[in-house]
Order: structure tokens, then sequence, then C-alpha cells
């Protein structure tokens, strides 16, 4: 009898715990199953949905094209061959466990070409073709994007798929066939891409462009005008005639209008007051968003995209927990959806007034294709207001946040109004004008200004009319020289990209990327340079491969690919259109092209075994040294750039060096004998406090030894 009051206390006290942990979710089994891209999305996504839902990630990209050969079978219909991609099998293994639990299976990727082909993929290798799965997009991941995601749920978009094969293709087509052209002709390591090729064209055509340019004089004449009754002159710049606009080419001619001016009289042929509007800027796209972090905030493309990746995947915020606090980066439409129209007004409303709100939308204008699906980059909540959220974000994140915040703010606000005074001055059959402006109504530009925006008010006098007496003070010319186009920088060569319908938002950073890495071009304050080796290898593929760096061909290709997204094309088309003209171009290249050899740049370091002066070679992962007397000495060393700062502990070079991971630090190139190394750049400077080296930290120096804790101002220091 004992024995049977003990089990029946036994067997409640179980079913206790059972109904505890069904009521805290511990022991419910998740029903349904999304799969997101980026393991960055999970922590955000799963805590939008609970404990009916199992999150995963793909970690981008499962299957793909093999890496060894082409992996199209050209002869049965241009087929592609998929293989998954190596290391993502373990990846695939836990998707699978997480596949048979699930009752629905949610495919989650990015709402682009990329995304949906991800999706599809997955499709295949986790083998749901008998599982109920279905295909979900968000613009941007807060809990009511998500929620309202899984009510609108549909099956893959297939021609959006095709997109994405036929990118890939071609891709793969112009890599894998023109690559070993470059190889046999120029040098290993070289590669040769569809977008990649025509961006180093263009940079190659603005290079020619400058190299033949050559300057025109001319000179500019101002007239430095007393104002009857006023203490400070105005400054009035030479127009021309009274009948046309001229400009002034020699000395000689600036002379002769100078002897006819001297003795004039200055007249006021009218005066005409006004008014100007400037409109609101749009909100960003990928492209905007690159250029004006870059000029702005100093980012390379592949800076900002990174980091508006963050922004978007999510970040931690202090009192709220994990959030994406911006809209999906790749998109090249402007169109903000209603309810962020409405919130945005009523925000401006409550925190400027009413007066300056904006009243209507602006229409981007664009030759290419809007993929109006997705929104432009904005905040996803309005009032998550920049200064506020500062110390959950990297001081990058928090700029980028703060740029992005503040232009589309400003792109829901009433246009500026600037009060206009024009004045036209006569003197000798010649003309002066005077322009000014004054800022009458700040509108958008209270919270936003661009660089052309940032100018000085030009303030006219009050009361200057036809009748005002004027006196000259004295004419002041100078000489001037016309000058070329300026060098791409990066933000200016994605412009003219998307201007020329060469790429799209997603290619725009990887494109610039890759023709860095392969030294094609080289950065240097901001501008892009070409090359030895980079005007080699566009004279050979001008030369070898006109229409695959036709800036026409490519950008008629993106508006094929464009038809295939809208499936009015056929992608196989494309393929087998394209393939075999490029076919017949490699072999006859192969066949004529002649070999060019590149030299080598010469480094600082002599060889260890002959004694030769060893040069910087690139291969694979980057440069190296290496002997010149290969292959009688075959010595090799790694590269390392030398920052100009000596050791603090041994006196040899620090520098630059990456981790296996390839997160850059600093270290003695003396390794291992000497085991120096820092994360932040050293500078040749010493701690006032303690003599250890400084380190610079933005504006900042800051002492290497953490116990000192010294930090000083960089431009302090400089003065």
């Amino acid at each position: 009898m004992h024995g049977q009051c003990q089990y029946v206390k036994l067997e409640i006290y179980f079913q206790y715990c059972i109904l505890i942990k069904e009521e805290t979710g511990e022991y419910s089994m998740a029903k349904y199953l999304v799969i997101v891209e980026s393991p960055a999305k999970v922590k955000t996504i799963k805590k939008f949905l609970g404990t009916n839902y199992e999150v995963a990630a793909s970690n981008g990209h499962v299957r793909d094209l093999p890496r060894s050969v082409l992996g199209i079978d050209v002869e049965h219909d241009f087929e592609p061959k998929y293989i998954t991609i190596r290391g993502k099998g373990d990846i695939l293994a836990n998707l699978r466990k997480e596949v048979k639990k699930a009752e629905k299976i949610y495919l989650a990727t990015d709402p682009d070409r990329e995304g949906e082909a991800i999706s599809w993929h997955l499709l295949a290798a986790l083998k749901l073709e008998n599982k109920k799965v279905y295909r979900i997009t968000f613009n941007e991941i807060t809990k009511t994007a998500v929620k309202e995601s899984l009510k609108n749920a549909r099956e893959i978009n297939m021609d959006l798929v095709d997109a994405q094969q036929a990118r890939r293709c071609l891709d793969r087509m112009v890599g894998y066939k023109i690559s070993p052209v470059l190889w046999a002709k120029v040098k290993r390591g070289l590669s040769a891409g569809r977008v990649q090729s025509v961006a180093l064209r263009i940079i190659c055509d603005r290079e020619e462009e400058i190299n033949a340019f050559i300057p025109e004089e001319y000179w500019t004449l101002d007239a430095s005008l007393m104002v009857e009754g006023e203490k400070k002159p105005i400054l009035a710049k030479y127009y021309g005639t009274v009948e046309e606009k001229k400009t002034i080419s020699s000395l000689e001619e600036m002379e002769e209008i100078k002897k006819q001016l001297d003795q004039a009289v200055y007249q006021i042929s009218s005066v005409k007051s006004g008014e100007r509007i400037k409109k609101a800027p749009l909100p960003f796209t990928t492209s905007t968003l690159q250029q004006e972090a870059s000029k702005v905030l100093n980012f390379s493309t592949q800076k900002t995209m990174r980091l508006a990746q963050q922004l978007y995947e999510g970040v931690d915020i202090k009192g709220n927990g994990t959030a994406g606090i911006i809209t999906y980066l790749r998109t090249d439409s402007t169109r903000v959806s209603d309810e962020a129209a409405k919130a945005a007004g009523a925000f401006i409303a409550d925190r400027y007034g009413e007066a300056y709100t904006g009243e209507t939308e602006q229409e981007h204008k664009s030759g290419g294709k809007i993929q109006d699906a997705h929104e432009a980059i904005r905040p996803t909540q309005i009032d998550r207001i920049p200064v506020e959220i500062k110390e959950s974000l990297s001081r990058d994140q928090f700029r980028l946040y703060q740029l992005i915040w503040k232009r589309f703010v400003a792109s829901r606000m009433a246009p500026a109004v600037y009060e206009t005074t024009s004045v036209k001055i006569d003197a000798a059959g010649h003309r002066f004008t005077v322009a000014a402006s004054k800022v009458k109504f700040d509108g958008f530009m209270s919270v936003y200004m661009q660089e052309d925006e940032k100018e000085e008010n030009n303030t006219l006098m009050k009361g200057i009319t036809k009748d005002t007496k004027l006196s000259l003070k004295e004419l002041v010319e100078k000489q001037h020289f016309t000058q070329p186009a300026p060098h791409y920088t990066e933000a200016s060569l994605v412009r003219a990209m998307e201007e020329l319908g060469i790429g799209r938002p997603s290619t725009y950073a990887p494109t610039i990327t890759t023709i860095l890495a392969r030294r094609y071009i080289v950065k240097e304050n901001r501008n892009l340079y070409v090359t030895e080796l980079g005007e080699v290898v566009n004279n050979m593929m001008k030369e070898a491969f006109p229409s695959i760096v036709d800036v026409n061909f490519t950008a008629t290709m993106e508006a094929l690919l464009d038809g295939v997204e809208e499936g009015s094309v056929k992608w196989k088309t494309v393929i087998s259109n394209f393939y075999p003209d490029l076919e017949e171009a490699v072999d006859k290249a192969e066949k004529e092209l002649d070999e060019v050899e590149i030299a080598d740049e010469l480094s600082d370091e002599f060889c260890d075994l002959c004694g030769r002066q060893m040069v910087i070679k690139y291969g694979p992962h980057g440069r190296f040294l290496a002997c010149p007397g290969f292959p009688d000495c075959r010595n090799t060393k790694p590269y390392f750039e030398k920052i100009g700062v000596a050791c603090p502990k041994c006196g040899k070079d620090i520098v630059l060096k990456k981790t296996k991971k390839g997160r850059k630090y600093y270290g003695c190139i003396n390794n291992p004998d000497c085991d120096f190394m820092v994360w932040q750049r050293p500078v040749d400077d010493k701690c006032d406090r303690c003599g250890a080296i400084m380190l610079q930290k933005g504006n900042k120096l800051v002492c290497s030894d953490e116990n000192c804790g010294f930090v000083k101002d960089v431009k302090k220091q400089e003065a």
C-alpha cells in the first residue's frame, strides 16, 4: 500500500513537471521553420515569432556552379550543373533535421533576385518538394513586417530565379573563358568579368581623357564698386557685352576691355528680386547612399554596404533588445510606403512644426528599371532618433545611421525658400552682374544639408535701385586654365555606372572591390588611378573582346536580365545567343594576341640567398616578395606594408599584417623573435605620462599601455 502511494505521488510530480515545461515553452516542439540567409537575423526574427517557430540560417548560398570547371553544359541547352558549396554540408545537415520536425517551412531569404535564387536552391538541397513550403519577404526586420510577411506567403518566383541564373551563367562564361587568355598572355592570377571589365574601361577612358587634355587659357574680371552711402564695396562679375555673354580668352583682350572700363560710368540697368525654391532631396537608394557616405563620411563602397547590412539585420538597442533599424539596403527605388510616410509627417509636424511637413512626394526619374517592390533606404522607426541610440552603435554605425535618418526625414519635409536678388550693371557697352540670395525658410535644410548648400549667404544690401549711384574702386583680373575631368572616386564611379546602366545595386561595391584587389586600379586620396597592369588588361580586352567591354552592350544585357525578371524573355535564350560569339572571340584571341610582360615593382628588401633586390608580386592571396633570379633562386618572403614607425621593443619596423580571418593588426616585422602587436595604428610619438608608444583612435592619440590611459587630441599634437 505504501509503495502504491509513492508511485501515485511520483506520477503526479511527473505530470506537474510536464505541465510546467509546456507552459514555459521548454517542452513544446516548434511547428514552423523559418530559414533566413544570415545568422545575425536569427535572434532578431526569433524574438518576433515566439515558441511555435524555429529560425535557422543558410549562411547565404548553399549551391553554386563548381569552381574547377565551367559548370554549364553548352552541348545540352546550357543547363547549369549545381553542386553543394564546400563547407555547407554541416549547415544543410542541421537544416534537414529542423525540416523533419516542421509542419511548414518558410523561406525568408533577402527580397531580391539573389535571395529568390537562394530559396530555390534550398528547396532542391533540402528536398522540400513534398513539404509545405512558402516564400516570404520583408523589406525591414521589424515585428510588424515579419508577421505581415507570414500572412502574405507565396510560391517561389521563378522569373526572379531565372534572372539570377542568367546573370550567374553570363558572369561565369566571361570569367572562365577570358581569364585563361589573360593568364597565357599577361600573367597568372588575373581575371576578367562582365561588369568589372566595363568598370575598368570607364576608369581607363577617363585616364586617357585626362592625359590627352590640353588646357585653354581664359580670364575673369571682377569690378569692385562702391555704392553711394555705403562703406563696403560690392563685387560684380564680368558677364560680357550688353548684347551677349562673352569669354575673355587672352591677356590682350583683357587689357583692351580694361581700357574701355577705366573711365566708364557704371550704371544699374536692372534689379530683380524673387524667390528660389530648393526641393528636398530624395531618400537614399543603394547608389546614392554609397556616393554620399563616400563624400561625407569618407567610407568606401564596401564599408558602407557592410555597415548598412549590420543596421538592417539588427543591432542590440539598450532597453529594446535586438532590432533592424534600417530597411533593405539593396534597392534602386525611392518609393516610401504610405505607413512610413504618414509616420514621418506626424513626426516632423510634432518636432519641427506643420510648416515643415512636405506636401507631395517627388518621383525618381531613371533610365533603368526600378526595383519598386523595394522601398528607399530609410529608418524602420522614424522616432528612433540617432542621438538617443548612439551608445548602442559603434562609431561608424552611428555615423551611417545618422546620415540615413537625416536624409529620410529631410525627404519628407518642405522645400527651402531663398530670397534672390539679381542686379545688372552696364558700363561702356559691357555688362557686370551681381547675384545674391538669403534663406527665407530653411525647410528640409534644418535637418540635412549637402555640400553645395553649405555656402554662405551672399546678401546684397537692401534698398538698391536703378537710380543707385556707383563708382569704380578697382578692376581685378585673374588668369585661369580649363581643367580636365577629375579622376574617378568610388562615389563618382558608382554614379557613372548607375547612369550608364552598368550593374545593379548589389554589384557596385563588389565590382570596385574586385578591380582594386586585382591591382588594376589603386586608390590614393579617394581618387582611383589605373595601374600599368590595369592598362594592359584593358587594352587587351578592347582589342580581343570589344563587345564585353562595350558600355552599351553591357547596359543592353542588363535590360535583357530585367526582361527575364519580368517574364518577357527566356533566360536560356539570352545565354545561347551570347555564348557562340564569346567562344569565337576567345579562339581568335588565343591565336592572335601577343604576350605582354609587366615589370615587377622593386622592394627595399634583398634576397637572403643570392643578394638580388627582391620584387613585389601578386598571388591569389595578395602581395608577396620574390627573388627576380627565378628559377635559379626560388626564395620568397611575405610582403608587409611598413608604416614608418619603429617597434618600441626591438627598434625594427612595425608593419601592417592580417590574421587568418583577415582582420588587420600592426606587429613587428621581426616576429616571432619580437612579439609586439596592437590592433590600432601606432604613431611615431611617445606618451607624455609614461613614455609608451601612442596609438591612433579616430581623432585621438591613446597610450598603448592600458594602465596609463593617457589621451590627447590629434589636432593639438599636429599643431
